[in-house]
Order: C-alpha cells, then sequence, then structure tokens
C-alpha cells in the first residue's frame, strides 16, 4: 500500500519520535522512506535585514550532518533512506516534495523544535496536515512509545468502523500490519443514539421509538462487525458500544485498550470530499493522544481546495 514513506525533521529530539514507527512500518510493508529538513532562511532584524551567509552555511552544514547521521541510523537497522535538504518554509517544502516525490505516507511528529504546547499539534504540523492531501502517521510527541529505534511493536491496533466501504479502505492495511506485528487488531463500531431535539423533554412514544432505533441499528452493527472479522485473514476482536457521541467514546476506548495505534480512513459514510478528513479524523488530530495512522482514500483531484488556497494561487503571497 504505502512504498515510499516521508519522514520530515527539524533537528529537534521531539520530532524524532517518528523514526521507531517509520521503521516498524516500512518494514511491515516494504517500504523505503526518505528523511527531510528544511532550513528556513531566519531574518536578522527586521524583514529588510540581510541573512548573514556564514551563519546560512553554517546552518545549511549543520542540517546535512544530521541527515546523515539519522539516514545512517536507519539504514544501519535495515530500511533503504534518502536524505533530502531543503530551503524555505517548513511546510510548503514538506508538501511540494511529498507530492513531487510520489510519496505516500508521510510521518509527523505532533510537536518539533518549538517545544511542546497545549496544542495538541504544532503550527507547522497542522499545515501540514491541512494541506498535503496525503495518507498521514501522527506520533504525539508528548507519549513517545520508546526511544530506541528498531524497538517499536505494535501489539493493539483499534480500527474504527462505521460500515461504510470508504471506512474498510484500512483493513488489507491493518491485515498486514498486524501479521507483521503479531498484533490484536480491535475493530469498533458506536451505534449513535438518536437526538430528540425538544424544547420539552420527549414523549414516551419518542422514547420507545428511539430505543427501537437504538436496537435495531445495534443488532445489524453486531452482524456487520462480525462479517468483517470473518473477511481477515488475522484474528480480530470486536468491540460495539451504544452511546451519544461516536468520536470521544472510540478516543475513549483506545486509552482503554491500551491501543499502540488508532488505524482509520480519512473519510466515512458520509463521504463528504469537500475537505481533507472527515470529522472522525479531525477530532482525533485535534483531540487524540494514541498514535494515529490516517489512510487518505481519496485522490487529491477530488478534494474540493479552499477559498484561501484558490485566492493564493491567484493572487500569490501578498
Amino acid at each position: 500500500m504505502f512504498e515510499h514513506i516521508l519522514i520530515p525533521l527539524d533537528g529537534s529530539s521531539l520530532a524524532e519520535c517518528v523514526l521507531p514507527h517509520g521503521l516498524t512500518v516500512a518494514r511491515a510493508l516494504g517500504a523505503r522512506a526518505s528523511v527531510l529538513q528544511v532550513v528556513e532562511q531566519a531574518e536578522a532584524a527586521g524583514r529588510t535585514g540581510a541573512i548573514d551567509p556564514l551563519e546560512w552555511h553554517y546552518s545549511e552544514a549543520q542540517a546535512g550532518a544530521y541527515l546523515q547521521e539519522v539516514a545512517e541510523r536507519l539504514r544501519l537497522a535495515g530500511l533503504p533512506t534518502a536524505q533530502v535538504l531543503l530551503q524555505g518554509d517548513p511546510a510548503e517544502r514538506v508538501i511540494d516534495h511529498a507530492q513531487a516525490e510520489h510519496a505516500d505516507l508521510i510521518l509527523l511528529s505532533s510537536h518539533g523544535r518549538s517545544g511542546l504546547s497545549g496544542w495538541n499539534v504544532s503550527s507547522v504540523v497542522q499545515k501540514i496536515l491541512a494541506r498535503a492531501y496525503l495518507s498521514i502517521l501522527l506520533i504525539p510527541a508528548y507519549h513517545p512509545t520508546t526511544t530506541e529505534i528498531s524497538a517499536l511493536r505494535y501489539e493493539r491496533i483499534l480500527v474504527p468502523l462505521d460500515g461504510s466501504q470508504r471506512a474498510e479502505c484500512v483493513l488489507p492495511l491493518a491485515g498486514t500490519l498486524a501479521a507483521h506485528h503479531g498484533s490484536q487488531l480491535i475493530l469498533a463500531h458506536v451505534v449513535r443514539r438518536p437526538e430528540l431535539p425538544r424544547r420539552a423533554p420527549p414523549s414516551r412514544e419518542d422514547q420507545e421509538l428511539a430505543n427501537a432505533l437504538t436496537e435495531r441499528n445495534r443488532l445489524e452493527a453486531s452482524r456487520y462487525l462480525e462479517e468483517v472479522r470473518s473477511r481477515l485473514s488475522q484474528p480480530a476482536e470486536v468491540r460495539l458500544l451504544v452511546e451519544d457521541h461516536v468520536a470521544a467514546t472510540l478516543q475513549q476506548l483506545a486509552l482503554e485498550e491500551k491501543a499502540d495505534l488508532v488505524l482509520l480512513s480519512a473519510h466515512g459514510y458520509s463521504g463528504e470530499t469537500r475537505w481533507p478528513y472527515g470529522s472522525l479524523a479531525t477530532s482525533f488530530i485535534l483531540y487524540g493522544n494514541t498514535p494515529l495512522l490516517i489512510v487518505q482514500d481519496l485522490p487529491r483531484q477530488a478534494i474540493e481546495p479552499t477559498a484561501a488556497e484558490m485566492a493564493a494561487r491567484e493572487f500569490g503571497h501578498h
């Protein structure tokens, strides 16, 4: 599924939390990797200040040596790794390079050189997520699994499903990862209780109707999960829950199950294509704290550009 994995780094230990994940995913899939660093043109005092050429060349040399060291560590661990040094805006250059070199998967640490913050992802990562239109493996830097590059193993993989074929696009990948690591697959579905918007409390008839619909959906979901499990080549457990809030319930389930990885499709049942991610994937990005692999189920050209993106293309960066 993934042949070329792109690993952006910034020289920080926080960003390096992705390396064990990159190695373990690449090994399972037989993929190659590229480590990339973007050297920013740091401005001197004020916008008109000149760039010190000695400082600039030093920054480039330092970044090049760092990438060489990281790439060598990955090669020694058995992963074919190229190294790429670029200049400019980090988010834009990562996106441009990923598209130009046909990367299948981008590995991102939630935070890097700027340090940890109260935001679930840093501003650079948020920009890449919003515009890359590719599959993403997002690792929370504040919950590193291991610092040993070859020590990571996915023991429990949570796969949320909503009954749609879009959501099921992750199943072949889930099976491959589970087979490689001997992982326990957990197939999860949340039956959402019907909303009863009323200025007054719902009547008994309303509540009975809602309960009947919930039970019907629960039975159908149970049959669905068992049918999916029967199709898998790897053993799997199922988790069927009835709750009011799907995303919050799945995030709590990931914590309770001690999932090493949450694997889900970028879009699900609604099939909304105006944005790179559906509501569930977006919720995990903004609020989840488990390693998250989002498989982009849509080609780049199928995702509508934002008004800001179209304006930037037309008028440039003014």
